[in-house]
């Protein structure tokens, strides 16, 4: 028994307190929301969030548990290939959304359950560990053109079949996290200017070669007054759940807007929040997300620079940067709605327990630059000591 609780003492001791309590914060905020809400949302939500959140609070101090490095070290290379062949079997046998909230073909159903998951949720776990393992490898020669071709080669493995899926969210979520690792591993600012140039000249042919659906979703997103009764109505309900919540809300039960508003559970997560809870709800959720991101960043900059933990950090900070931003936008009509969940906020098994995988990465790295920092200190108190004798 005693062994039993030191080993859970240690696992505890891996945690950084930030990020878990902005974690279980957000957890509770969906949790008691839906809770309001489940006339409405159907109590199956409920007790999948809540069951969702007391799985992910274990799995992230397992994952905290766990050197990474041991892990991603043997099996980056498995990883890699387990995810794009998981993708592809989800590209050809997954569900393309009837009877969803989605039309993306990126479901696949659990044999012998009614369950399914999104397997790009899971894959942005292994591809934050192999993307940052594969840079770390090649940091000495990273602006050497062949190792970019073969960056680029590792990143289009995974996005492609997200693109060919149609989950553009997802992807451009991606894509985001790949630049801001390439960034921060020292590849040259030319190779951005020449992708931003790319970018620029392939638009218009990238455009023609969307789904009629997604070309109007991303013209009436910037606008949603072009088409208020078709792909515009669903971000004008949403703002207008907002506005009506006012500064404080309508209360826990209050509220009408959503009840109206497709995907309020889950893409509109916070359209609910801020009906509920008001301006003030709101607020208190994006300062929770600021904390996080902010710390995020700064476990980037402390990790230690003798492994890739720093660049994990920068990959999942980037992750919930643009997927936040992304969310925020789509609720105030003020960006395309693509399909983008609200970290830990959205009612959803597969983004809730993924995004607890990867704070558990975090807590991970968290741990491990706390030990060569607490090993500074001890080298330090060593060397004042001896000076100390000589004296």
């Amino acid at each position: 028994m005693e062994k039993l609780w030191n080993t859970v003492r240690e696992a505890i001791k891996n945690i950084d307190p930030v990020l878990f309590i902005c974690a279980t914060l957000l957890s509770l905020i969906s949790i008691v929301t839906v809770y309001g809400a489940v006339d409405n949302f159907g109590m199956s939500k409920l007790k999948m969030q809540v069951a969702i959140f007391i799985v992910g609070i274990f799995v992230t101090v397992i994952i905290a548990f766990i050197d990474y490095r041991v892990i991603v070290d043997k099996l980056w290379v498995p990883m890699l290939v387990g995810s794009v062949l998981l993708l592809v079997i989800t590209l050809l046998v997954g569900e393309s959304g009837v009877n969803m909230e989605t039309g993306n073909k990126s479901w696949l159903k659990i044999p012998g359950t009614g369950f399914m998951v999104q397997p790009s949720e899971f894959v942005k776990f292994t591809f934050v560990c192999t993307f940052a393992k594969h840079l770390f490898r090649v940091q000495d020669h990273i602006n050497k053109p062949l190792t970019v071709l073969l960056l680029a080669g590792h990143a289009l493995l995974v996005v492609g079949p997200i693109l060919f899926s149609g989950d553009l969210g997802v992807a451009l979520v991606y894509l985001a996290l790949i630049a801001l690792m390439l960034f921060c591993a020292g590849l040259h600012v030319g190779y951005f200017a020449v992708a931003a140039v790319v970018l620029v000249l392939a638009a218009p042919y990238l455009f023609e070669h969307l789904a009629p659906y997604q070309q109007r979703r991303i013209l009436v997103g910037f606008n949603p007054s072009l088409d208020p009764g078709g792909y515009g109505w669903q971000p004008l309900l949403s703002r207008a759940a907002i506005a009506a919540g006012g500064f404080f809300g309508q209360g826990l039960f209050g509220g009408e807007y959503y009840e109206q508003l497709p995907a309020s559970h889950t893409d509109f997560i916070l359209s609910t929040v801020c009906e509920k809870f008001g301006f003030f709800g709101g607020a208190v959720v994006i300062i929770i997300f600021m904390i996080m991101v902010v710390r995020i960043f700064t476990l980037a900059r402390s990790a230690s620079h003798s492994d890739y933990g720093g660049l994990i950090c920068a990959g999942i900070g980037s992750m919930f940067v643009v997927q936040i931003l992304e969310n925020i936008g789509m609720c105030f009509a003020m960006l395309p709605t693509v399909g983008i969940t609200l970290p830990l906020l959205s009612c959803g098994g597969s983004s809730m327990l993924a995004t607890f995988m990867m704070m558990g990465l975090l807590h991970n790295v968290y741990a491990h630059s706390k030990g060569v920092r607490d090993a500074s200190r001890v080298s330090e108190l060593d060397i004042d000591i001896s000076l100390l004798g000589r004296r």
